[in-house]
Formats: structure tokens, sequence, C-alpha cells
């Protein structure tokens, strides 16, 4: 953690994008590793290409430079309210968030909206200020073992700025082309000496973001047979464009995080490091008639789902030397997410007209989300008459998990609830919590100069789903000093999140709601379906390695991650509407104690269940290299690429209960095969000459598709054509201090392809405006929003 030269901590001299010459911590408990060096893949970027991609926060930003990190584009209900992304291809429960190699907690905000991305509740990478980060360390390959049994697609660990003195304030302001999405930014970042022997490196970072809203036309404005029941509507100023459901929701963002360090001797040091997060958002809901409620709304209304979050996180510890040979490490980590859920701009209808009046302002519920960490490491290297020491390391680790569903008002829950988000109901609330006790062991050395070894073995005990043990082998060769092979089996284990396993809620369109039933409840029993059971994975790479020139590097990663019981999220399951329903879903929905508007159309269910088994193969690919031009300046190339492919080797039967319905129908099972993009490559020059730097960047995509519905009996697929998007950043450095940059993301305004004509025509004839005003895939691996440009300066210090 702590590096020192001369009694004060040594500035960090952070490594260039994909620069692999750098000594990485992640993916090995050897010290001195270089990233070229790894017996797994593993990718370096530093926090300063991570500013100049222009991204405000740090889950786009990676998914610019990083090809297999696939970011969230948009979302429906509260998952629009936290974006997440995707490793390899995998869910992303699947991928460990590491800071300064410690476990991060997880958002409460679960992502029930039906996409590749159902069931999402990982690490809420937003909240960890760009300006505080040194650099972070990819890791992709299955590291169960080594870190924990989730981390199955890899391991992202975030590193902390370490810098006892310095800084830089950034500000940076920007829109999308076509309109909406006004942003912007401030971040101030410095590094204090604690005494001779300590430092603290503190970060503030402001965010505002405005709504975009690209939604297409209303098909009940264009439905004579509504205009005449709803006249007023039609002389709305957004006339057609009445519902402003699809786009970015707003937000406000404040975050703050300290990185410290203090050494006691000369084997004793101490650290702490936290985030204090708060953040503001609401996104719009469908509209709503003004036929649905004239006394309060004669002109209709948007409602809008409000979150008031604050994330936490608190790391302290110990590291030091025991007896001269052994180093050890002594830590504990705490993080919390609580996040209150609101509905603005509403009404409750059944309350209208059961009293005569109705809040329009409603609290939902709560989630919360904490997990504490407790952490022991030893090691120390052994001499066994290798060509190097045996690296021995050992430790345990004890966990506590709780999951937390508070009811809303009673306004908010009264019948059908408040319209566009029902509160929690007490049925949905609950406290749940799980422990985890861990203890690993890892070995690592080179039996032969040429040959690297390292194993790990990990046993862990949960308290609500027994033991297991999962383990690793990492084996390279060095041919030459310019040829190396690599390669890696290992074994995964991941129990449901508890969110997977207890979130209730009730999702509502003006023609639609369906009950996000709980695997383990009472309903979920009526339609077959017992609780969940933990996911079991394999995981092979294969790599090549070549250092043709002191600064070119070319890696080739192959792999492949078998999956069995893997955790989805069902297909919509319906118990009314449909030309096929299931009655055991209605009874399901009553035993869950959901009362359902009854003017809707469809009626259903969705639920988390171990519904596949999944193979998925890919490559990752990574060269770089840099070049010096004399006076033409001096150019740094990179060139990834990422290809990805999830076949379904196991469908699990439907349960009789719901048959002939399919618990995963076809929109379901494009959610998990087809909607992640099979290639992606970023091709990357930074260009420095005199006072000037040029960041271009080409970021490939291939074709992604995904199916849809207006009924759950017929659907329609749609397919992302290929697209490029160009991304550019010129920046001037107007003083050894001060630096000013115009950069564009999407500089020529691509958006995807719009999605299959004959379902937005399907929708329309039904008067589905939740389906209808939908004009571009939700998956879009570049957005929905078209080009983004901004300005941004920098001052350092």
């Amino acid at each position: 953690m702590l590096s020192l030269q001369s009694g004060a901590f040594a500035q960090t001299t952070p490594p260039n994008d994909g620069n692999t010459n750098t000594v990485i911590v992640t993916g090995t408990r050897q010290t001195g590793v270089k990233a070229v060096d790894s017996s797994s893949p593993i990718q370096l970027i530093d926090g300063s290409v991570l500013e100049a991609t222009g991204q405000s926060d740090l889950i786009g930003a990676l998914s610019q430079v990083f090809p297999s990190f696939v970011a969230q584009a948009t979302g429906g209900d509260t998952a629009n309210l936290t974006l997440s992304a995707r490793l390899r291809g995998i869910s992303p429960n699947d991928t460990l968030v590491l800071v300064n190699g410690k476990r991060r907690h997880t958002t409460a905000n679960l992502s029930v909206d039906g996409s590749a991305f159902q069931g999402g509740a990982a690490a809420d990478l937003n909240f960890i200020p760009i300006a505080s980060i040194d650099h972070v360390e990819v890791l992709t390959d299955g590291a169960a073992a080594q870190y924990g049994t989730d981390a199955i697609a890899g391991v992202i660990n975030i590193i902390l700025k370490k810098d006892a003195s310095g800084g830089s304030i950034s500000t940076s302001g920007g829109r999308y082309v076509d309109g909406g999405g006004n942003t912007a930014t401030a971040s101030i970042n410095g590094g204090f000496e604690l005494g001779e022997n300590g430092f603290i490196n503190l970060t503030a970072d402001f965010k505002s973001h405005d709504h975009s809203v690209r939604s297409g036309p209303d098909p009940r404005a264009l439905n004579l047979a509504t205009a005449a029941k709803n006249p007023t509507f039609l002389t709305s100023p957004d006339f057609p464009y009445l519902d402003r459901i699809f786009g970015d929701a707003a937000y406000h963002q404040n975050v703050a995080s300290a990185n410290s360090g203090y050494k006691i001797d000369a084997e004793t040091n101490l650290y702490a490091f936290a985030t204090l997060g708060k953040k503001t958002a609401d996104t719009y809901e469908n509209y709503r008639l003004p036929s649905k409620i004239p006394a309060v709304y004669p002109n209709g209304f948007n409602p809008k789902e409000t979150i008031d979050e604050t994330d936490f996180a608190l790391t302290v510890g110990a590291k030091g030397k025991l007896f001269h040979d052994w180093t050890w490490d002594v830590s504990s980590t705490y993080g919390k997410d609580l996040e209150h859920i609101g509905v603005e701009n509403s009404a409750n209808i059944a309350l209208f007209n059961a009293t005569g009046a109705t809040p329009t302002t409603f609290h939902a519920g709560n989630f919360v989300a904490s997990q504490w960490t407790q952490n022991i490491d030893l090691g120390r290297e052994i001499n066994i008459g290798w060509a190097t020491p045996l690296n021995f390391a050992t430790g345990l680790e004890f966990r506590t998990d709780k999951y937390e569903i508070d009811a809303g008002d009673a306004a908010s829950s009264f019948q059908a609830g408040s319209s566009s988000y029902p509160g929690f109901q007490s049925t949905d609330a609950g406290t749940h919590s799980r422990t985890n006790s861990a203890a690993y062991i890892d070995l690592a050395g080179s039996p032969v100069k040429e040959l690297k070894v390292d194993a790990a073995a990990r046993f862990e005990k949960y308290s609500d789903f027994g033991n297991t043990s999962v383990g690793k082998l990492s084996l390279r060769y060095d041919f030459t000093p310019v040829v190396a092979l690599r390669g890696t089996i290992s074994s995964g284990f991941r129990a449901p999140t508890l969110a997977e396993e207890y979130y209730s809620a009730t999702n509502v369109s003006p023609t639609s709601a369906f009950v996000q039933l709980p695997p383990n409840s009472a309903g979920a029993r009526i339609v077959g379906i017992d609780g969940l059971k933990p996911e079991k994975s394999n995981n092979y790479s294969f790599g090549l390695v070549v250092q043709p020139t002191r600064t070119s590097t070319l890696t080739a990663d192959f792999y492949k991650i078998d999956i069995r019981d893997r955790i989805v999220g069902s297909g919509s399951l319906y118990g009314s509407g449909s030309s096929v329903n299931s009655p055991a879903v209605t009874q399901a929905i009553a035993a869950n104690g959901n009362v359902l508007d009854p003017s809707v159309t469809y009626t259903g269910i969705n639920i988390f269940t171990n519904g596949v088994d999944t193979s998925t193969k890919g490559l990752d690919l990574l060269f770089t290299t840099a070049y010096n031009y004399g006076d033409y300046g001096h150019v740094d190339w990179s060139a990834s690429a990422a290809y990805n492919k999830t076949e379904l080797t196991k469908i699990h039967s439907t349960p009789a209960q719901l048959q002939p319905q399919l618990l995963l129908d076809q929109s379901a099972v494009g959610d998990l095969t087809t909607e992640s993009p099979k290639v992606v490559v970023n091709l990357g020059a930074l260009w420095k000459v005199g006072s000037w730097a040029v960041n271009l960047r080409e970021n490939i995509y291939g074709p992604a598709s995904g199916w849809g519905s207006e009924d759950g009996t017929t659907f329609y697929q749609t397919t992302i054509h290929t697209k490029a998007i160009t991304n550019l950043e010129i920046a001037n450095h107007l003083t050894k201090s001060l630096t000013v940059s115009v950069g564009a993301t999407n500089l020529f305004n691509q958006y995807p392809t719009r999605i299959n004509g004959d379902l937005t025509a399907a929708a329309n004839k039904a008067n589905d405006a939740s389906v209808a005003v939908r004009i571009y895939p939700q998956y879009s691996p570049f957005g929905i929003n078209g080009g983004y440009y901004y300005v941004r300066g920098n001052y350092s210090f």
C-alpha cells in the first residue's frame, strides 16, 4: 500500500494506457511482478487516460478504453437511476470490484428492467471519483480462489492516488449534439504530508447531469379515439412526443474520497481510505392521459421516479513484517448504500376515488445494502531450490452482508399504489443477512527460470448455502525474452445476492402491471420455484505474450467460462391479457399480497431462477507501442479487441404450473446470448507535440441483437449493425500548470439501428406507449443519445 523514499512518501509514476511494464498488485500475491510478466491477462489503465475520455463517470470512461467492459446505455424504472456494466459478457454480479485491493460493497439498487443487465447489483463504480484514481488494474481471468468466489468474469482493482504533495483542479461542461444531457463537473485533488512519515490524498468531485429525451411519438397522441376522450393533450407543447420515458436520468452527485498512510517504524505501516457520496436523481416514467385523474392533472402527467442516495465506504488496516521474513496485512472494510426511493408528479388514483384526495409526491420506500469484511493476510518467500523462492501466502476473511427493503408511506401502497411506481408494501419489506467465512492458500514461484507456476485454493462457508472449495492453477512459460505462453484453469461458486433472493416490487406501465416475485416466497412456490441455489463455474484461458521491442507488447488470450445453474431473470410470465396465461401466476401475485391496477391490460410476474447453463467463449487482444517522430512529436499507439459469444448449453425445464408458457421466452434468451456485441475493437493514438496533445480513439462495435414483444406471444428481432464511433480530444498546455481541452464523444453523432418497425407498428396498433416510444435498443453499447461535445480545463499545482 505504501511506498517510501528518504522518509517521505514517493509520488506515484502512473502507467500509460495498457502499459504492460508497470508493476501490478492484482492477479498475483508476489511482489514486483510486471503486467507483461503476469501469468494471467491483466490490463492497466492510467487515471489520466480515464480523464481524457471526457466521460464524467468511471463506468463510461472504462467502457471507452477497455473493450471487454460494456456499459449499460439506459434502464427501466429504478435501473435507470443506477447504471452498471458487464465484463466479458457475464452478469455484473460476476465481476469483483476492489479498491486498493480490498473488496468494495455493492449497490442496493437491483436492476429489474428485463435486459442483459437483469439482476445486476454490483459495486457502483460511479461513487469513486476519477480524479482520485492513480490507475485501474483489470484482471480478465477467473479469480475466485484468490479473491472470492464471485470473481468469475474477473476483477477490477482501483488503485487510489497516494501523492503526498501537489494536486489538480479540473472542471468541464458539455451536452449532447441533439439536445439534453447538459453536464457540468468540477473536481479537486490534493496530497499532503502527515508529519514526516505519512500522507493523505484528498479528492472532492461534483457532477450535474440533465435529462435527455429520445422517445418517439406517443401512439395515444395520434389515436383518434384516444384523442376524442382526452382533448386537452392535443394542446400540449410536447405533442405528439408526450411520453418522455426514453432517455437519461437527471442527477446531482457529490463524492469525496481520502487515501492515507503512515509509517510507524521501518517495518510497520498504517493505512486508511474512504469514500462518501451523495446523489439525487430522477427519471421520467410513462405519460398518463388526462382521463386518468382530470381533477388533479387535467392535461395528463409525466410521473418521475426519484432517488436520494448516500453511499459510504471505509477501510482501515495495518501491514508490515514479522520476524523479518513474514509479511502481514490486517484490515477491516465497511460499506453501505442507502437509497430513499420516491415518486413525483404522480397520484394514487384508487386513493383519490376512495377519499377525494391524493398526494402527488410519495415516499415509495428504501433500499439498503451493507457489507463488513475483515481480512488477515500472511506471506513469505521460502527457498526450496527452485530458480526463484516459493512465494507462500495465506489468509482468512470474514464477511457480513445485509440487504433491506423498507415499506413506503401508506398512500404510496394503498391498493394499486402511486401511479407509475407503487410503494413497497409490508409484504415486500424485510431485512436479510448472511455471513461468509473464507480461508485461502496461494503458492507461486519458478521451478526453472522460464516457467512460472501460481496455484491457489480457497474454502468458503456460507451461513445459508454451506461449504464450497474452489481452486486455480496458472502456468506461464517464457520460450525467449520475447515470446511466452500462459494459461489458467479455475473454478468458481457464486451464491445468489441477497437482492436476487429477496427483492420484491411491482413494475407498471399504462397498460401492464408485473410483480417481481422473490424466488423464495410463498408466491414463488405456487408457480413451482423454491428459492435459488448457487452458480458453479469453470474458467479456462490460454494466451500468448509477445514483446518484440522495449516499447511494444502484444497479448492474445482465449477464454471459456462455463456456468452451471446460472441465475437469470425470467421472461414475462402472464396471468392475464396475453393469448397464453397461467392461473398460477395470478394466484402467486395474490399470495405475495400485491393489488394491481384494475385498468391495465396485462398482468404477470418476473422472477429470478437458476434457469440455464451457459458457455461463454472469447478472445482478448491488446497491442501497445510508442514511437518518437522527432520534430513531429511522440505517439503512443494502442489497439485492443474483444470477441465474446455466449451459448445456452442447457435450458432448465419450466415448472408445470407455468406451462405452456416458457420460463425463458425469446426475449430473455436474447438478453443472455445476443445483446452484447460479439466484437469490440478500440484503436487509439495519443500524439504529443510541443504544447499540444491530440487523443484520438476509434471504438468499433460489432453486431448485437435482441427480441421484443408487444403481447408476450409474437417476438420481433432488432439487430444493431456494426458501428464505428470516433472520440477525439485536443488539449493545449497554455502554461506549465494550465491545460484547456475540447473534445467529443461520438464525434459524428452516430445512433444505433432503430427498433424493428414491426414491433413499433404492433405497439402503435395496441396504443401501447411503453413499447412504441422506445425507438432505439436499450442494449446499444454506445448509448442512445448521439454525440456529446465538451470543454475541459485543468490546473495542476
